[in-house]
């Protein structure tokens, strides 16, 4: 009886005109050395090239629909329903795994006879030529706890791995940092969190527009309000602000 564990990855990809950066995207998953991995490309109706690239590599591809949606994470609530592996990663667009190795490197570090919970491990920042620029600022805890987001979004989404039976869906009343909200509820629910220790993604650095980024930290004041109330968030805000002003 082997007890090497060997789960399947639903790895799922959020497509909408990502002509320019869908192609290193497909490469990364379908040049893994590990091969239990289920492809789900969700696309929302794209007018540029991104189907045709899509359909290059269709063999590869394990799902692949393209509609209309009501926004990237709408579009991510299907990719959930669409997968039936035991893991899910959401890799977008543009970000890639951090090398060929990373899905073989994570299960060689599971250790025992039970799935954890949740995987999560470390992240870079790339350029358009997927040059290393430097490490995530928010670097991940040694351990990680729902507690541990009162100090941000200290894993980035795309390294924060989750067993599908404990996946929830989305909560689409947050446009910009659902991700966030998912994250922290995903966390309640775990017993058992894996940190790999690893650089598991290489995240593209597109930089986010001001307004959007405005809206998505008064979003992530609500978020972090009703999980962890008002008066810890408004304590943790003063000190994000002076923070800041100390690093400048």
């Amino acid at each position: 009886m082997h007890n090497r564990l060997t789960p399947t990855f639903s790895v799922i990809t959020i497509t909408y005109n990502a002509a320019a950066t869908l192609e290193d995207t497909i490469q990364s998953v379908i040049t893994q050395t590990y091969h239990h991995i289920e492809y789900i490309v969700v696309d929302g109706a794209s007018k540029d090239s991104t189907l045709q690239i899509a359909e290059k590599y269709r063999t590869n591809i394990s799902k692949l629909i393209s509609e209309p949606d009501k926004g990237l994470y709408d579009a991510m609530n299907k990719g959930i329903g669409m997968a039936t592996g035991d893991y899910l990663i959401f890799l977008n667009a543009g970000d890639c795994f951090h090398d060929d190795s990373t899905l073989q490197r994570i299960v060689s570090g599971l250790k025992g006879l039970e799935l954890p919970d949740i995987i999560y491990g470390n992240t870079a920042i790339v350029d358009y030529k997927r040059h290393f620029v430097r490490m995530r600022r928010l670097s991940p805890p040694e351990k990680l706890h729902w507690h541990s987001f009162r100090q941000g979004m200290l894993v980035c989404h795309q390294a924060f791995i989750v067993k599908r039976t404990l996946a929830e869906q989305y909560d689409c009343q947050y446009r910009f940092s659902a991700d966030f909200d998912w994250c922290i509820r995903m966390m309640k629910k775990a017993h058992t969190l894996h940190n790999t220790h690893l650089t598991l993604i290489d995240y593209l650095d597109e930089g986010v527009t001001t307004q959007n980024h405005k809206a998505s930290l008064r979003e992530r004041y609500r978020i972090m309000a009703r999980h962890y109330g008002h008066v810890s968030t408004f304590a943790h805000h003063v000190w994000f602000a002076v923070r800041s002003v100390v690093k400048k």
